[in-house]
């Protein structure tokens, strides 16, 4: 594994939309191996392939429950809303105030091509919808309501 560079939100491969992932092999499970190690080094929740480089639709997160690796995400179904604060780790020293689905579902795919859904709410589901934006080129300061100070957070 090796922890890779995790992209400014000024580089322009954050704002493109993403291509599905459609072989499932060796070379993928080692993007996902290393961005797993690459967001626990930066002490993220969350990275999203195009944050280190790669334009395919995947992300890993880790909120507390273990990892999740999710592979051409879809979110199918949305519930609530919640108010609070987000940062990225494309976006240091960052926070601004997002409103996102209390609960969500997730249709998406393992490392080996596998569907698997998977339903989260609170925090979980601010990282999938958070996570799932990267993928479309969407940063979460174009959604906030209002960005915070630094002693604001």
């Amino acid at each position: 594994m090796a922890i890779r560079t995790i992209l400014n939100e000024s580089d322009e491969q954050l704002h493109k939309i993403c291509r599905p992932v459609t072989e499932f092999g060796e070379r993928l499970w080692q993007q996902l191996d290393d961005m797993a190690e690459t967001m626990e080094q930066a002490n993220g929740v969350g990275l999203a392939a195009p944050q280190v480089g790669i334009l395919r639709r995947f992300f890993v997160m880790d909120v507390g429950d273990g990892l999740v690796e999710a592979i051409n995400p879809m979110i199918i179904a949305k519930k609530g809303t919640q108010e609070g604060t987000e940062g990225c780790l494309s976006s240091p020293g960052k926070w601004g105030i997002v409103e996102r689905p209390k609960k969500v579902i997730l249709k998406a795919q393992d490392r080996y091509g596998k569907e698997f859904t998977l339903s989260a709410e609170d925090l979980a589901a601010r990282c999938i919808c958070h996570e799932s934006d990267h993928l479309d080129g969407i940063l979460f300061t174009q959604k906030a309501s209002s960005m915070l100070e630094p002693d604001d957070r």
